[in-house]
């Protein structure tokens, strides 16, 4: 197979060495579908400097493995007063190295550019919410849909734009999202009770699709590549999307 091929192994090992994890347990997945991390108030705290370094070198670590992306960025956001909890999460993330040192990212010798939008709510998750009134109200399933399509179109423009600069000049880019409702409204925005609390601003995706920018697409769920940005999935869906991404093991080109 031709093409190129980001490959960091050496770095990969390096990294279990400098935190003297190289012979830990290895792990298929580098977070629980079952883990929760919030700021951890009462969680007993840990020195700093371990943390940051480790989160650190995981970052420069994401440019070729875009498979720890959600994980890495989840940990980074608990670094002002990191506790055990989240040191353990990091370590996880080290533990699936351990499994995985040889993954590559590879980019296909002539792949043609096609560019994509997956809408997934999930980027917020259940940690989306507003106040009233002191009180705490979960944005309902559907709004937060539209919100992640809304913001995901923003993106697509900016993509495109920037995409012009290098001559590359895309046509209708599709944009793939997962909940059926919110791709209808977005193609026909009709004002009723039960989407009366979305807010206008939100229908402009029905105008760049008119304008032929973007074309709303639904997208089973199973088939939802966002996930692995955006959750943690099991072995089995984790292992399915990650070679998505083309980000394979690098044995699988040697045999």
């Amino acid at each position: 197979m031709g093409g190129i091929f980001n490959y960091q192994e050496k770095y990969c090992r390096d990294l279990l060495k400098k935190f003297k994890m190289g012979d830990c347990k290895p792990i298929s997945t580098p977070m629980s579908t079952n883990e929760h991390l919030d700021t951890d108030v009462d969680g007993k705290p840990i020195d700093q400097s371990t943390c940051h370094s480790m989160i650190g070198s995981l970052l420069y670590l994401t440019a070729s493995r875009p498979d720890i992306m959600f994980s890495v960025c989840w940990c980074a956001r608990f670094q002002e007063a990191p506790k055990e909890s989240h040191l353990t999460a990091v370590k996880r993330i080290l533990w699936y190295l351990k499994h995985t040192p040889s993954i590559v990212l590879w980019y296909p010798e002539g792949a043609k550019l096609e560019l994509l939008g997956y809408s997934d709510s999930d980027f917020a998750g259940y940690y989306f919410r507003g106040r009233a009134r002191s009180k705490t109200m979960w944005l309902c399933p559907l709004r937060r849909r539209n919100i992640a399509a809304g913001a995901c179109c923003a993106q697509i423009l900016y993509m495109k734009q920037s995409l012009l600069d290098f001559g590359v000049v895309c046509g209708s880019v599709p944009l793939l999202c997962d909940n059926e409702s919110a791709a209808k409204i977005a193609k026909n925005p009709v004002q009723h009770s039960r989407t009366k609390h979305i807010d206008i601003r939100h229908h402009f995706l029905c105008d760049h699709e008119a304008k032929g920018d973007i074309t709303i697409t639904g997208v089973r769920s199973k088939e939802q590549l966002a996930d692995i940005s955006t959750k943690p999935l099991g072995e089995e869906t984790f292992c399915r999307l990650r070679s998505e991404l083309n980000v394979l093991d690098w044995s699988n080109f040697m045999s």
